[in-house]
Order: C-alpha cells, then sequence, then structure tokens
C-alpha cells in the first residue's frame, strides 16, 4: 500500500467545497482542515505508485481554488493502529 500526503493551500472562500470534492475521489482516505503554510491535507492510498498522478495531479489538483500543492508519499510506517478495535464497541 502507498500513502500519499497532499498539502494544498486554497482560496478562503473555497476551503469547505474542496475538502468535500477532495474527500470524494476514489483513493482519497481523509481529509483534514491543518493549520500553517497549508490549509487542507489528503490522505492517499493506493495499490501502486504509478496510480498517483491520476488521482493527484489529473483529479485533485485541477479542482477551481486551489493555489498550490506539495506531495509527500510515505516510505516507512512505524505506527500502525487497528482502527476497527478502536471503534468497536465490544460485540462479539
Amino acid at each position: 500500500m502507498i500513502t500519499a500526503f497532499v498539502h494544498i493551500a486554497c482560496k478562503p472562500e473555497k476551503l469547505e467545497e474542496l475538502a468535500e470534492d477532495i474527500s470524494q475521489i476514489e483513493g482519497v482516505t481523509e481529509v483534514y482542515s491543518i493549520t500553517g503554510d497549508y490549509d487542507l491535507l489528503a490522505i492517499v492510498r493506493v495499490a501502486a505508485i504509478e496510480e498517483l498522478p491520476d488521482i493527484v495531479t489529473n483529479n485533485m489538483l485541477k479542482k477551481d481554488g486551489i493555489v498550490k500543492a506539495n506531495t509527500s508519499v510515505g516510505f516507512k510506517v512505524y505506527s500502525r493502529h487497528n482502527l476497527e478495535a478502536m471503534f468497536s464497541i465490544g460485540l462479539d
């Protein structure tokens, strides 16, 4: 699994719309509003690195209102959380 982190700076009036639009793109698992030089952080998870250009460059970054973006690819994960266990209500 390949994980990419896309930092997005956008026009303030487009933030909510962009966050919603980006969250609907296949391969995007999470979108956060963040502090700092960028406004949004999109996390993209794909099976192969070859899928990233279509999702990020050809789809996500063509959205109206994006001022700039920076994409990083994760090399190695050091912490794995079991999300299913975190949200489990204890029913077996």
